[in-house]
C-alpha cells in the first residue's frame, strides 16, 4: 500500500490489530442471535492490478532472530509455492490457492501467484536502534537486493525491537505506487509487546472471554504469531497490492482478504473462540495446515470470492 507522507506506513493493518475490536463483543444469546440478520461480507474490487505471476521474496532480519526461528519463518515461505501438491491436506499451498480466485477484470494477468524467496540479509546489531520508526521500515525495507516490479521486501523485527505503532497493527504492507512497483511488508515479533493482540489465539486475548490459549504448533508463541501476521498481509499484498484492489471499507483502513475474517480459524470460530483446529498429538500444538519439512501452522480464514464467505482450512 502507498506511504502517505507522514502516518503509517500501510493502510492495512494485520488481522491481530482488529480481531481485539471483535472481541469486545460478546455472542448474543441465541434467540437474539436469531432475531439478527447477517450483513453479506463483500470485498469490492477496485479496477487495480493484483499480484500475479513469479514473484521474489526478499527478507530482512532485524535484531537478533535465532536459526530455528528463521527456518520457522522461510519454511512458511516455502510452504506456499503452488508447486507443493505433496503437502498433506490441509496445505499452507492450498489456503494460498484461495488467492487464484481473485480476478483482475480486464486486466490480462496469470491467475496464480508464486513466491520464491530470493536475497536474505540479516540485521543482528540493531544498525537503526531498538526504537523505530516508520521511516527506518522504509529505509529497511529498501536494502536487499535484486527488487523488480514484482518483489515483495518483508522486514522483520526481533521481540526486543520497539516499532512506531506496534500493538495498534502488529504488521503492514504498502507499495512505492499505485499501479506497479516493488511492495513491502512489516511484521513485529509480539512474545514482549502485545501478545494478547498480536499473539493471539497463542495468548491470552487483551479483551473478551478469557479461553486458554492455544499451543503454538512450532513452539514459539511470537513467531507463531508472527507467521499469522505474515500470512494475513501476503494474502492482503496479493489481492490489494496498490490500494486499488479487493477490499471492504475506507481505503484508509480497508478489510482485507484476511482482515475481513478476523479471529476465524476453523469451523464454529467465534468472538473469542478460534474455531475448532487440529491438534498435533506429539506436540499438543494447535494447527490447521500443513507445511514443508514437516512443518504444522495455523492459518486465518480467508475471504473466498467465489463464495462471498470467509473459508476456513478445517
Amino acid at each position: 500500500m502507498a506511504y502517505p507522507p507522514t502516518p503509517p506506513p500501510s493502510r492495512s493493518r494485520s488481522w491481530s490489530s482488529l480481531v481485539f475490536i471483535v472481541l469486545l463483543s460478546l455472542t448474543p444469546p441465541p434467540a437474539l442471535s436469531a432475531l439478527v440478520q447477517q450483513q453479506p461480507l463483500v470485498l469490492k474490487y477496485h479496477h487495480g492490478p493484483l499480484l500475479k505471476g513469479n514473484v521474489s521474496v526478499n527478507i530482512v532480519w532485524y535484531g537478533r532472530f535465532s536459526p530455528s526461528q528463521r527456518s520457522i519463518i522461510v519454511d512458511f515461505l516455502h510452504s506456499l509455492r503452488p508447486q507443493q501438491p505433496l503437502l498433506p491436506s490441509p496445505s499452507v499451498s492450498g489456503w494460498w490457492r484461495t488467492t487464484e480466485k481473485y480476478s483482475a477484470g480486464t486486466i490480462k494477468q496469470p491467475s496464480t501467484t508464486a513466491l520464491t524467496v530470493s536475497a536474505q540479509l540479516l540485521r543482528p546489531n540493531y544498525p537503526l536502534g531498538k526504537s523505530l520508526k516508520n521511516y527506518h521500515l522504509r529505509a529497511l525495507a529498501s536494502k536487499p537486493a535484486p527488487r523488480s516490479s514484482s518483489s515483495i521486501t518483508i522486514v522483520l523485527t526481533s521481540e526486543d525491537v520497539l516499532v512506531e505503532g506496534f500493538c495498534s497493527r502488529c504488521g503492514s504492507h504498502w507499495s512505492s505506487g499505485r499501479w506497479r512497483g516493488p511492495m513491502f511488508i512489516w511484521v513485529g515479533n509480539s512474545a514482549t509487546q502485545c501478545p494478547g493482540q498480536c499473539a493471539w489465539p497463542f495468548h491470552q486475548p487483551i479483551y473478551g472471554p478469557q479461553v486458554p490459549p492455544l499451543v503454538p504448533p512450532n513452539g514459539d508463541v511470537g513467531v507463531d504469531g508472527m507467521i499469522i501476521n505474515l500470512a494475513t498481509l501476503l494474502a492482503g499484498t496479493a489481492t490489494n497490492p496498490f490500494g486499488n484492489g479487493y477490499f471492504q471499507g475506507p481505503a484508509g483502513a480497508p478489510l482485507e482478504a484476511v482482515t475481513a475474517c478476523a479471529g476465524e480459524f476453523g469451523s464454529g470460530s467465534y468472538p473469542g473462540y478460534p474455531g475448532k483446529v487440529l491438534v498435533d498429538t506429539t506436540t499438543g500444538g494447535s494447527y490447521n495446515a500443513n507445511g514443508a519439512n514437516g512443518r504444522k501452522f495455523l492459518l486465518p480464514a480467508m475471504w473466498d470470492p467465489q463464495l462471498s464467505a470467509c473459508k476456513t482450512l478445517v
